[in-house]
């Protein structure tokens, strides 16, 4: 097969989410050298106008389709200048054309051009307010994961996954600063120049597999390439975060101990790591969890890159073994942590990580447990 197995529902997503790449990249050119850590203006504009997009594309094409999303328009209703902006940025997207955004030249587009009056717009935000569950289908939205690095100039993404009946079936991710080969260099964090080559998108269908192309039709490369991450050999390299707050970095340097690794880890944000370690640039991430693990992964966080690390050749489970479960709501509260890697050396890795978590006492997580009581 040389392209993804092909129907409306990954047509609609591919026009979604290239579009929303199209407001993330024009914001994120836009942030001044002179950000402040405590501003984060220029990602809420951003977040607001990708989710704006996307669930307009998706609900002028698939108007009965719930969708569980990030964010809610309350701030735009008493933010006049901050919606205009907003609006602006999603009259843009939704007005390019097709064929020469993504190449689909039998992709008819549905919404009009009502969609991005200011009511419109609030009104698409608000469609993401579905709670989800474990019957029908649904499509779950992160309009720009990886907030700080999006702010830094790092990596981010925008993710969006079809899920029915509480797995993920489909899946396309835009990582606009991820370069679609190793031959072009990653910019420097704060470069807002944007990627030589256009950044990647990445789709993944359930049973059909992972794909790769660049997000620039331009580009010299612009056809989908199947990616699969590499098998097992005799050395591992770790892909994290790079906030510390994100994952346990000490447990993960515990688990490279006990897995040999010597390789120093691929810190990245966003469900970039995901996507790199489906085609090869990694081998293992981890999500592990901080503290007691109270905290409850959202769903958005982590639905496109779990289907596209399995469809890649991976295997990806909570830190007792388990599958994610799509199905319980806004958040995977049945999981504790995230631990993806190839299929070969899955079961390696999660020993690991187990015995990590037990030398911590926190062999709960391992175990499914809930925290023990003070």
């Amino acid at each position: 097969m040389s392209h993804p197995p092909a129907s409306v529902e990954l047509s609609t997503a591919i026009s979604a989410v290239s579009r929303a790449s199209l407001a993330t990249s024009s914001v994120f050119r836009s942030i001044p050298s002179s950000l402040t850590k405590e501003d984060k203006s220029p990602v809420t504009l951003g977040d607001f106008a990708a989710q704006a997009v996307v669930n307009s594309v998706l609900h002028a094409h698939f108007s009965q389709d719930k969708i569980v999303a990030e964010e809610e328009a309350s701030a735009l209703k008493e933010n006049g200048e901050l919606r205009g902006k907003v609006t602006a940025l999603v009259k843009e997207a939704l007005q390019r054309d097709e064929a020469g955004l993504t190449g689909q030249k039998d992709f008819k587009p549905q919404w009009t051009e009502k969609a991005a009056s200011d009511e419109a717009v609030m009104e698409s935000i608000d469609l993401g307010s579905y709670s989800g569950g474990s019957s029908g289908r649904f499509w779950t939205l992160d309009p720009i994961d990886g907030t700080k690095g999006f702010l830094r100039g790092g990596q981010y993404a925008v993710c969006l996954a079809l899920v029915e009946s509480g797995k993920p079936t489909l899946a396309v991710m835009a990582c606009p600063n991820l370069p679609f080969t190793k031959d072009v260099p990653k910019p420097q964090e704060g470069d807002r120049s944007g990627v030589d080559g256009g950044g990647s998108l990445f789709v993944a269908v359930k049973g059909g597999g992972a794909w790769q192309r660049s997000l620039n039709l331009s580009a010299a490369s612009a056809s989908f390439q199947p990616i699969s991450m590499r098998p097992r050999d005799a050395s591992l390299t770790f892909c994290e975060s790079v906030e510390a707050g994100h994952s346990s970095q000490g447990t993960n340097a515990e688990i490279a101990k006990l897995l040999t690794i010597t390789a120093p880890p691929v810190r990245m944000d966003s469900q970039a790591k995901y996507a790199s370690v489906a085609r090869g640039d990694g081998d293992v991430y981890l999500r592990l969890p901080t503290g007691k693990g109270e905290y409850q992964e959202k769903i958005w966080d982590h639905a496109s890159g779990q289907l596209l690390c399995e469809e890649a050749g991976g295997k990806v489970t909570d830190c007792s073994g388990k599958d994610l479960d799509f199905g319980q709501g806004r958040t995977l509260k049945l999981n504790k942590g995230v631990v993806v890697a190839h299929r070969d050396a899955h079961e390696e890795v999660l020993k690991a990580v187990q015995e990590a978590l037990e030398k911590e006492g926190r062999g709960y997580l391992a175990r499914g447990e809930p925290a023990p009581a003070l």
